[in-house]
């Protein structure tokens, strides 16, 4: 029996083929997150404090005005947050000093960057309204919307950042040198600028 160079041939092993696209698929997902638990740049070392992203694209916030805060609104922006009570004492007026003299000192880049103020317990004096124009303030009417900024106490002795994709990833303490905030900011534009180029 002569056999043809078909049937002489080893079978293929098809089964092989799902995992190998399995495989492909998945390894890239695993590297980037891989990369962004362990691996920091060369040069990149933060000055303010890393947390745990929190979605808050989703997140609304009522004002005492019958209106709401919606941070969907943010349209890719990366943006301060500062919360306080209605007071606003030294405290409160040193984050919103910070918030504004950062964001100018980012150049072409500021327009980039959103102020948002959340005041408890009513509406922030008009005095300082006006100083600080361009920060969105808004006077909070249900203080368990910002369970996502942790205890509110501990949560006014920071400065907070939001990404430009609306996740709460960054604090900085009032005690911080305001140059290693500007840098900090600096870096995280730019880093996001060069990766939606990418993408």
């Amino acid at each position: 029996m002569v056999l043809s160079n078909k049937d002489a041939m080893p079978k293929k092993n098809n089964s092989l083929i799902p995992w190998i696209v399995l495989t492909v698929c998945v390894l890239p997902v695993i590297a980037s997150t891989a990369l962004y638990h362990l691996w920091e740049p060369d040069g990149f070392v933060n000055n303010g404090e890393l947390i745990e992203p929190v979605p808050l694209s989703d997140l609304v916030v009522p004002s005492i005005e019958d209106d709401v805060f919606l941070f969907s609104d943010l349209n890719g922006l990366w943006s301060f947050v500062s919360i306080d009570s209605s007071e606003c004492g030294e405290a409160c007026i040193k984050k919103l000093y910070l918030m504004r003299q950062i964001r100018l000192t980012q150049g072409a880049e500021k327009d980039r960057l959103e102020r948002i103020h959340f005041s408890v317990g009513g509406e922030l004096q008009r005095t300082l309204i006006d100083e600080y124009d361009g920060t969105r303030f808004i006077a909070v009417s249900d203080v368990q919307a910002l369970d996502a900024f942790g205890d509110l106490t501990a949560a006014e002795e920071y400065i907070f950042l939001i990404d430009q994709i609306g996740n709460l990833m960054m604090r900085f303490p009032l005690t911080i040198d305001p140059s290693l905030m500007k840098k900090d900011v600096k870096k995280l534009l730019k880093i996001s600028k060069a990766w939606k180029k990418i993408n």
